[in-house]
This record gives structure tokens, sequence and C-alpha cells, in this order.
């Protein structure tokens, strides 16, 4: 487990700011990546903890006193632990507001971030996970179903984007439903998915790239490490998981080499 700290002082920001905050991540992980894009966004000087998915630190005992679902990422703010990364968003857009436009407080903006958020939670990015990230960590396989599930998704936010006409993806600011949508779209591009039939999320997704590279370069550094295991999967088969099936790995004999 590697521990960095990550600075992004503001010599305005309020007291409250310079309390200790956390983040348990991992470095692939789109959720993770989708807090880590809101801390930089914020300026927020944090410390960030990488947790070793492949050596399955996050399903430990000790990782449940964190966080008891043992899933990726925690946060915690100067011993506030909180868990589920759309959670996570919310409380550190209302906590340390930088603008009007990460999470309008206006009543019907605030309402279509939400639900871009539940959006990506329900569909989104659950379909695009179970297509691209599921099939190389665990013992799953894609299937036409499965690509079917995915375009929906594709359709349902291109549809979305159209309806809007807005150039991001509730408002025409970035706002924290942004982060999220732009972490699960990356995996399709580490597979090389081509997302050119709907051109409105297209459009949104070069967008994010050309006016937040900082931002983008945070996911593009979980992106480069998604294509990789896509050539070359993790071997998993040491961890015991409760809910998905592990690859096994069959091991070479000398007839075979």
């Amino acid at each position: 487990m590697c521990l960095f700290c990550c600075r992004h002082s503001n010599s305005e920001r309020d007291l409250s700011r310079n309390m200790v905050i956390t983040l348990y991540s991992v470095s692939d992980g789109p959720p993770s990546l989708a807090v880590q894009q809101c801390l930089k966004y914020l300026d927020l000087e944090y410390n960030l903890v990488n947790v070793d998915f492949g050596l399955g630190e996050h399903m430990t005992d000790d990782f449940a006193k964190k966080n008891p679902q043992k899933e990726i990422p925690v946060l915690d703010d100067n011993g506030f632990q909180l868990g589920e990364s759309n959670a996570i968003l919310q409380y550190l857009a209302d906590k340390y507001p930088k603008d009007e436009t990460l999470y309008p407080k206006d009543l019907q903006e605030r309402a279509l971030v939400n639900h871009r958020l539940c959006f990506n939670l329900s569909t989104y990015y659950r379909y695009i996970s179970e297509y691209v990230m599921a099939p190389i960590f665990f013992d799953y396989q894609r299937t036409p179903l499965g690509l079917r599930k995915t375009t929906i998704a594709l359709d349902n936010f291109n549809t979305y984007l159209k309806r809007t006409r807005t150039k991001y993806a509730a408002t025409n600011n970035i706002t924290i439903a942004d982060f999220q949508l732009v972490t699960a779209t990356m995996c399709l591009e580490a597979i090389n998915f081509d997302i050119s039939d709907y051109t409105f999320v297209k459009t949104w997704y070069a967008n994010y790239k050309e006016e937040y590279p900082e931002l983008w370069k945070l996911v593009e550094g979980g992106m480069k490490e998604i294509s990789a295991f896509e050539k070359n999967p993790p071997d998993l088969s040491h961890m015991v998981h409760p809910i998905h099936p592990v690859r096994k790995q069959t091991k070479l004999l000398n007839s075979d080499l």
C-alpha cells in the first residue's frame, strides 16, 4: 500500500480546508478517479492511499472498518469516513464549494446533476463496467447481451445530451456528474470501443478532454492501466471474492512449453 500526498492548497480557503483529507483509492478504478478529479477541481490538499486491488487489500477486516461494503473509494475527512463515490462527490462539493456551478444550488439544475449521477450508477457505468471491466478482472465473458446493454446506455446518454443541448452532462458547466460519466466513458476508450455513432456523447467527451486537460490527465492514467490489463488480464486466482467468480489460472506443463 502506497501513501502519497497530493497538495492542492489555496490561501483563500477557510480553516476547515486545513483539516486532513485522505482518499482510499484504486489507481484504475473509475469511481476512485471521479473523486480524484473532484478533489483536483476543488484545489483540495489530500493524502492519497492507493489500495492494491490485486492483493485484495480492500477485502481485509481492517478495510471493512473504513467501509463495511469493502468497496473503493473511501473518503476520510478528519475522521468522518464516507463510502460510495456519488455521496463523496456531493459531500465534497457542498462542504468545500469553489463556485456555484460544480453542484448547483438551483433546484432544477441540481436535480439534473443528481439524475445523471443516478443514471451513471444504475445504467451507464453499470452496463459499461459489466461489459468492459468484469471480463478483464473476473471470470466473465463479453456477450451480445452485454454489448446491447452498453449501446442502450450510450443511446440513453446521447439522448439526454441531445434534449438538453448543454455542453456538459447536466448544464453548460462542468458538474460532479461529469466526473463519473467521463470515467465510465474512458473504459470504452480503453478497449478501443467506437462511440462515433453517438455524436453528442463523442462531442461532450472531446470537449471535456480539451477544456480540462489536468483532470483528464488523472483519468488517462487509469485508462492506460485498463488498456494494459485488457491485453494481459491480472492473475486474481488467489482472491476469494464474495460476489464475483475468480478466473482460475491454468499452469503450463513442461510439455506445453
